[in-house]
């Protein structure tokens, strides 16, 4: 008895499906772009943390002007964090156009 799961016709058009269904390689733009989304979001994260224990420091400091400096330093921190979180698919582009992509 011949069924419809075992006609060749099937057979060969499942094995395209399950050949289609496989991931292909990505471009190196694409790959970029994902790296910037990751990029950004740990420096973003980072920066943030480094605002909340400048803030904390400052509130905490009760006038010592030794503690005051490490609050405002990273206060700074978190900054150049976040300029750092804007700019990195800038730097990511112009690294992408050195590698002629």
């Amino acid at each position: 008895m011949w069924s419809a799961a075992m006609h060749p016709t099937r057979l060969s058009l499942s094995g395209l499906a399950a050949v289609a269904a496989q991931p292909q390689p990505k471009s190196i733009p694409e790959v970029i772009d994902g790296i910037t989304g990751w990029i950004m979001g740990i420096i973003a994260l980072v920066a943030t943390l480094f605002l909340v224990i400048g803030g904390l420091r400052y509130m905490a400091a009760g006038g010592d002007p030794a503690q005051v400096e490490q609050a405002k330093g990273n206060v700074k921190s978190a900054l150049i964090g976040y300029a750092l979180a804007f700019l990195a698919p800038v730097i990511l582009r112009v690294l992408q156009g050195i590698l002629g992509r």
